[in-house]
C-alpha cells in the first residue's frame, strides 16, 4: 500500500502507534518507517471544538466513546476528508454516526 497510495500520518496517530512498542529495536524500526510517511499536525482550537461536538453527537446517539483521542482522530479525518486506515472497533460508531470514511486493515 505504501508504494501505490498516498498515506498521511498525524502527530496524534504517530504517538498512539509508537507508544505501544516495548522493545527498542521494534520501536526504532517502526519510527523509521512511519517517519517516511507524509506528516501533518492534526489539531488546533477549531478541531478541538469539532471533536467536543462529535463526542456530544455520539452520546446523543447512545454511544459513549471509549477514548477521546479516537474521536479527535476521527474528527481530523472527517474535517480533512481523509479515509482512516485502522483495525480498531472503537471507530465503528464514528463511521456509523459521524460519517467517518474508513479503510480497515
Amino acid at each position: 500500500m505504501l508504494r501505490s497510495e498516498r498515506i498521511l500520518i498525524g502527530d496524534i496517530i504517530l504517538t498512539e502507534v509508537l507508544q505501544g512498542f516495548r522493545r527498542d529495536a521494534e520501536f526504532e524500526r517502526a519510527r523509521e518507517l512511519l517517519e517516511a510517511l507524509e506528516f501533518r499536525e492534526m489539531f488546533g482550537k477549531e478541531l478541538a471544538l469539532y471533536s467536543a461536538d462529535n463526542c456530544r453527537k455520539l452520546r446523543k446517539a447512545g454511544v459513549t466513546a471509549r477514548k477521546t483521542i479516537d474521536v479527535m482522530i476521527a474528527t481530523f479525518c472527517i474535517e480533512g476528508d481523509h479515509e482512516l486506515l485502522h483495525a480498531d472497533r472503537d471507530f465503528n460508531p464514528m463511521e456509523k454516526h459521524l460519517g467517518l470514511a474508513v479503510r480497515k486493515t
